[in-house]
C-alpha cells in the first residue's frame, strides 16, 4: 500500500541567479542545453515558483526552434504556466503563442502537430483555442492517422468547453462524417468516443446502422461500444433487450479483453439465466485460455460473484471451474476449490470427487515443490464432500489412507482426521477401514498422527480378529522388549549412588487358572522393575518400528496414548474372546510394554525425562488392567466414542448455522406493486427479454431489490464537527467501503455575509492519507454546500481526522478559523467475523508475533455475560463450540477470530475466572501480524469492558 515518504529531496528554489542560469542556456544555440534549460524550467514551475521574466525569452528563442523535444518541453511548459489574471481574463502576451500554435497545426512534419493537438485537449480558454478552430478541422483530413486521431480527441475537448456548442456548433455533424469513412481503429474509435460523449443519439444511430459488422470492428472500439451500451441501458431499462443482443454477439469476439467486459456487462444489465449461462461460460473459457495468473484470479473473482447471487446455473459450470486446477498456482487451486465446493450437489458430487480424487493420484506421481500442500487441499475438499454426502466417502477413503505417511504432517493429519470422521459417520465401511489402517500403520512416522490412529484403533476394532490384529499391530511397531539395556557392572559401580538407588514398581495381578487335571487355581503374576542406569538398544530405523522410533526419542505423550489403546483393546478382548488364557497373556504383555515405556522415561539415558501427565495416565492404565470395574470399564469402553459423537454433531451444528447465516433474507414489503408477467403483451419480445422479465419479477417478489436501510444506524454515523454558535455549522456523515472512507460534510453559513475562499482542511493520524486537495468555495448568507473528502486506509488500524474550516469575509481582510471535531475512525469498521479451524487457529496463534495483553476489569459477573459482550464489542466469532460452555464450574476459556477487510487476522483468547467475591479476573490475549490491529482491538476492549453495565 502506498505510504507517506519520509525523504526530503533537495531542490533549489528559483534564485535569480538559477533564473539567469535558464535564460542564458535559452537564449544560446546549443540544443541540449535548451533542452536542459527548459527542463529545468517545468521543474521550478511544478515547485510552485512562477518566474515571469522567462516567458518573453521563451517566446523569441524557444518557440521558434525546430527539435521535436524542445518543441514537446514547450508545450508542457504552455500547459503549466498560468494563463489568466486573478479576474479570469487571459493574459495579453498569450496572444503570442496563438501563431506559433497555428503554424505546428500547419507543420509538415506529424509529430508536431499531433503533439499540438493533444496539447489543445488540455487548454480551457477560448480566447486562445478560437483562432485555431479552422487548423483543427483541416487536421481531421490529414493523410496520416496518428494527426486524424488527435485531432478528433481535439475536436471532442473543445466542444466540451462552457462555450464549446458557440466555438463549435457541428461538431458532432462533423465527427459523424469521419467516422463514416475513417478506417484507422484508433481514430474511428476516437471518433465514436466523442459522438458518445458529446450526441449520444448519434452513436446509438452509427451503432444501429453498422450492427451486422460490429465483429469486424478493432477491439478498442469494441470496448466503446459497451461503455455506450452500458450508459444507455441505465437511463433506458426498456430498451436492453436489443442491446443484449449485441453483447451477446460480441462474446465471439476475438479479443479476450472484449469478451471479459462482455460477460460483465451481461451480469450487470441482465439476471435472465440465458444471459448468465453464456457469462459464465465466457468466464470459464477464459480461465482455461489465460496463462496470466492474475487474470485467472480475478476471473475466479467474478465466479465467486455469479455464484452468490445464482448458484443454481454456476452448479452446472462446476466441471468447467475444477478444470483451473491444472495451473501449479496455489492462490488459483485454493480459490477453485472454494468456488466448487460450495456448488456441490447430489447429481455432481461424484464426478467431482472423482476429479479430486485424480488429483490427489498426481501429487502423488508428480515432483513438485508444493505438492503436500496442494494435497493437503485436496484432502480437505474431499473431506468436505464426503461430510456433506456420506454416500461418496466409499469411493475416496482407501486412496486418501495410502497418504497417512506422508512427510507432509498438515496432510498426513488431515487425512487421519477424514478417516475418523468417516469411520463414525459411515458404519459399513467400519470393517474395511480398520483392515486397511492396520494394514499401513507401519508407515504412519508423525506422533500426532499415530495418535489419532491409534485412537481410532482403540475404538473401533470390536470383532476378536480386529483386536487380536489390532494388539499384534502394535506391539509390531514398538519392538521387542526392552526399549534399553542395563549398564555394564563396572559402569554401574563407579556411577553415583544417587543413580545406583533403584525404585521399583510392582504389579501383581490375580487371575484363575484353569489346571492340567482341569481344577480351577489362582495364578499371581508379578512384574517388577529395578531402575537402574541403562543404555538404549542399537538398532538402524529401518529395523524399527515407528512407534518405538517415536517413544525412543522422548515423545512420551504418544507412549499415553499407546497405553490408553493397549487397555481398551485388553478390556474389549475379555468380552469378545472365551479363553481367558489368552486374554490374560494379552494383559500381561500390554502391562509389560507399560512398565517398560515408564523405565525408559525415568532413566537417565534420555535427555528429558517422563513428564507427569503422561506418567499418570500410564499408571493409571496399569491399575486398571489389574482391577477392572464395569463403570470403569462403560466409561472407557463407550464414553470416548459418546464424546467423540457429540463434538461431530456441535460441528455440524455450527456449519449448518453458518450456512443460515450466509443465506440472502430479503423481504418484500406488503403494498409493493405486482406486476403479473403472464399477463403482459409479449409481442416483439425475444426469449432472452421474456426470461429477463421473469427473473425481474422473482426479484421483486423476494425483495431482492429492496435495500435494507438502517436508518436509526445512519443518524449515529453523523458526527457534528462544529458548535451551534460558530458562524459556520459542519457536520459529516462518515461512510466506510473496505478501502476507502468517504466524509460527506454539510456546511451551513449562519450569517448574513458571504463567505468567501471557504475551504475545508483536513489532515490524518494514523495510516489514513487524503486522496483530494482542497478546494476553495464561496458561500452565500444562510446557505449550504455539501462536500466530499476521500481518504484511502492502508491498515486495520484506528486513525484519527481533525482539520480547521478557514474562510473570509469582505469586511475583513484577515483570515477566520474554526476548528472541527475530531473524527476518530473506529477498528470495527474493517474487521469481520470469521472461522477457521482449530489447527488453523493454534498454527497462527503460534507464528504472530504481536501480542497485547488486556486484564479483565468489569463489572459483569456472570463469565457468559461477558464472553457475549467481548463478542458483540469486537465484532468477532467464538469458535469455542457451545457443547464447551456449558455448565458452572466458575472458569471459562474461549477463542474469538475475526478477519479485516485487508486479508489480516485477528486471534483472540478470553480466559477469565470467577473469584470467591463474585468478581472476574483474567486476561484478554489478542495476537496478530501486525501492530496496529493488536493495539486498536486491546483499546477497544479497554473502553468496552469498562464501559460495561
Amino acid at each position: 500500500m502506498e505510504k507517506s515518504c519520509t525523504l526530503l529531496v533537495h531542490f533549489d528554489k528559483g534564485t535569480p541567479a538559477l533564473a539567469n542560469e535558464i535564460k542564458e542556456a535559452l537564449e544560446g544555440n546549443d540544443v541540449p542545453a535548451k533542452v536542459e534549460a527548459m527542463k529545468k524550467a517545468v521543474m521550478l514551475l511544478l515547485n510552485g515558483e512562477t518566474i515571469p521574466q522567462l516567458f518573453i525569452t521563451i517566446v523569441r528563442y524557444v518557440l521558434p526552434s525546430e527539435d521535436h523535444t524542445i518543441q514537446k518541453l514547450l508545450l508542457l511548459y504552455l500547459e503549466i504556466i498560468d494563463k489568466t489574471d486573478s479576474q479570469g481574463r487571459v493574459l495579453p502576451e498569450m496572444i503570442l503563442i496563438c501563431q506559433n500554435l497555428r503554424n505546428n497545426l500547419q507543420h509538415p512534419n506529424e509529430y508536431i502537430r499531433g503533439v499540438t493537438l493533444r496539447f489543445l485537449c488540455r487548454l480551457n480558454e477560448s480566447e486562445i483555442i478560437e483562432p485555431l478552430i479552422p487548423s483543427v478541422l483541416s487536421n481531421l483530413e490529414h493523410r496520416h492517422p496518428y494527426v486524424r486521431r488527435n485531432a478528433i480527441l481535439a475536436v471532442m475537448a473543445i466542444y466540451k468547453l462552457p462555450q464549446g456548442e458557440q466555438l463549435m456548433a457541428d461538431a458532432p455533424e462533423t465527427i459523424e462524417k469521419v467516422l463514416s469513412t475513417e478506417q484507422d481503429p484508433s481514430a474511428k474509435r476516437n471518433a465514436f468516443l466523442m459522438l458518445f460523449t458529446c450526441a449520444q443519439e448519434k452513436a446509438v444511430s452509427y451503432l444501429f446502422t453498422h450492427i451486422d459488422r460490429i465483429l469486424d470492428w478493432g477491439e478498442q472500439l469494441q470496448m466503446v461500444v459497451l461503455e455506450l451500451i452500458r450508459k444507455v441501458c441505465r437511463t433506458n431499462k426498456h430498451e436492453k433487450g436489443k442491446y443484449i443482443k449485441i453483447i451477446i454477439s460480441l462474446l465471439t469476439a476475438p479479443s479476450t479483453a472484449v469478451i471479459y467486459e462482455c460477460a460483465g456487462t451481461l451480469v450487470s444489465l441482465s439476471s435472465a439465466p440465458t444471459a448468465i449461462r453464456a457469462a459464465a461460460d465466457t468466464y470459464c473459457k477464459l480461465l482455461q485460455s489465460q496463462s496470466d495468473n492474475n487474470v485467472k484470479l480475478i476471473v475466479l473473482d467474478r465466479l465467486l460473484e455469479l455464484k452468490t447471487s445464482h448458484k443454481e446455473i454456476m452448479v452446472e459450470m462446476i466441471m468447467d471451474i475444477l478444470r483451473a486446477l491444472s495451473s501449479p498456482n496455489l492462490d488459483i487451486r485454493r480459490k477453485t476449490l472454494d468456488i466448487a465446493l460450495e456448488l456441490i450437489t447430489p447429481r455432481n458430487v461424484d464426478e467431482v470427487v472423482l476429479m479430486l480424487k485424480k488429483e490427489v493420484v498426481k501429487t502423488q506421481s508428480a515432483d513438485l515443490e508444493k505438492n503436500g500442500e496442494y494435497r493437503q487441499m485436496l484432502v480437505q475438499a474431499i473431506h468436505t464432500c464426503a461430510m456433506k454426502f456420506p454416500e461418496v466417502a466409499s469411493t475416496v477413503v482407501h486412496v486418501l489412507m495410502d497418504f497417512l505417511g506422508d512427510t507432509n504432517v498438515a496432510s498426513a493429519m488431515d487425512v487421519v482426521v477424514f478417516v475418523r470422521e468417516i469411520i463414525e459417520t459411515n458404519p459399513k465401511l467400519r470393517v474395511s477401514i480398520i483392515t486397511r489402517l492396520l494394514d499401513t500403520f507401519y508407515q504412519i512416522r508423525a506422533a500426532r498422527v499415530c495418535s489419532c490412529a491409534l485412537w481410532i484403533i482403540g475404538e473401533y476394532c470390536l470383532s476378536l480378529s480386529e483386536v487380536e490384529s489390532g494388539i499384534a499391530t502394535i506391539k509390531q511397531c514398538l519392538g521387542e522388549l526392552p526399549f534399553y539395556t542395563a549398564a555394564e557392572e563396572g559402569e554401574a559401580q563407579d556411577a553415583p549412588k544417587s543413580d545406583q538407588l533403584a525404585s521399583s514398581i510392582t504389579v501383581s495381578s490375580r487371575r484363575p487358572v484353569v489346571l492340567a487335571d482341569g481344577t480351577y487355581a489362582t495364578q499371581s503374576a508379578a512384574l517388577e522393575t529395578a531402575m537402574s542406569p541403562p543404555t538404549l538398544v542399537q538398532g538402524s530405523l529401518a529395523t524399527q518400528g515407528n512407534l518405538r522410533s517415536l517413544l525412543l526419542s522422548g515423545d512420551f505423550f504418544l507412549g499415553a496414548v499407546v497405553a490408553c489403546t493397549l487397555t481398551k483393546l485388553v478390556l474389549r478382548l475379555e468380552e469378545v474372546q472365551p479363553s481367558k488364557a489368552e486374554v490374560n497373556k494379552a494383559t500381561t504383555q500390554a502391562l509389560l510394554y507399560m512398565v517398560s515405556m515408564i523405565q525408559l522415561g525415568q532413566s537417565p539415558v534420555l535427555p528429558h525425562p517422563i513428564d507427569n501427565d503422561a506418567y499418570d495416565r500410564i499408571v493409571l492404565c496399569i491399575r486398571l488392567l489389574c482391577n477392572t470395574g464395569d463403570v470403569t470399564r462403560k466409561i472407557w469402553l463407550h464414553s470416548c466414542k459418546e464424546s467423540f459423537v457429540n463434538m461431530l454433531a456441535d460441528k455440524q451444528y455450527r456449519e449448518t448455522e453458518e450456512r443460515k447465516a450466509k443465506a440472502q433474507i430479503s423481504h418484500s414489503q406488503p403494498d409493493d406493486l405486482i406486476d403479473f408477467y403472464h399477463l403482459k403483451s409479449r409481442k416483439g419480445m425475444s426469449q432472452l427479454e421474456l426470461e429477463d422479465e421473469v427473473q425481474d419479477d422473482l426479484k421483486r417478489a423476494t425483495g431482492e431489490f429492496i435495500k435494507d436501510n438502517d436508518d436509526a444506524n445512519k443518524l449515529n454515523r453523523i458526527l457534528q464537527l462544529t458548535g451551534f454558535s460558530d458562524p459556520v455549522y459542519a457536520e459529516a456523515y462518515v461512510t466506510v467501503h473496505h478501502y476507502d472512507i468517504v466524509l460527506d460534510v454539510t456546511v451551513i453559513n449562519r450569517t448574513k455575509e458571504t463567505l468567501q475562499n471557504l475551504c475545508l482542511e483536513l489532515a490524518t493520524m494514523g495510516d489514513l492519507k487524503l486522496v483530494e486537495r482542497p478546494q476553495n468555495y464561496t458561500l452565500a448568507p444562510e446557505s449550504s454546500k455539501q462536500i466530499k473528502a476521500n481518504i484511502k486506509v492502508s491498515s486495520t488500524e484506528t486513525g484519527v481526522i481533525f482539520g480547521n474550516i478557514v474562510y473570509e469575509t469582505s469586511n475583513v481582510l484577515e483570515r477566520n478559523v474554526v476548528v472541527l471535531n475530531d473524527i476518530h475512525i473506529d477498528i470495527m469498521d474493517y474487521i469481520s467475523p470469521a472461522t477457521c479451524a482449530d489447527v488453523a487457529f493454534r498454527t497462527m496463534w503460534a507464528e504472530f508475533e504481536w501480542e497485547n495483553k488486556v486484564a479483565v476489569n468489569t463489572i459483569i459477573q456472570d463469565e457468559k455475560e461477558f464472553l457475549d459482550h467481548i463478542i458483540k464489542s469486537t465484532n468477532m466469532k467464538c469458535l469455542t463450540p457451545p457443547s464447551a460452555l456449558e455448565g458452572e464450574c466458575g472458569f471459562l476459556a474461549a477463542n474469538l477470530y475475526a478477519k479485516s477487510v485487508f486479508g489480516e487476522d485477528a486471534l483472540v483468547n478470553v480466559s477469565i475466572e470467577k473469584q470467591s467475591d463474585g468478581k472476574l479476573s483474567g486476561y484478554i490475549r489478542i495476537r496478530s501480524k501486525t501492530q496496529g490491529i493488536a493495539l486498536s482491538l486491546g483499546d477497544k476492549i479497554t473502553l468496552k469492558q469498562k464501559g460495561a453495565a
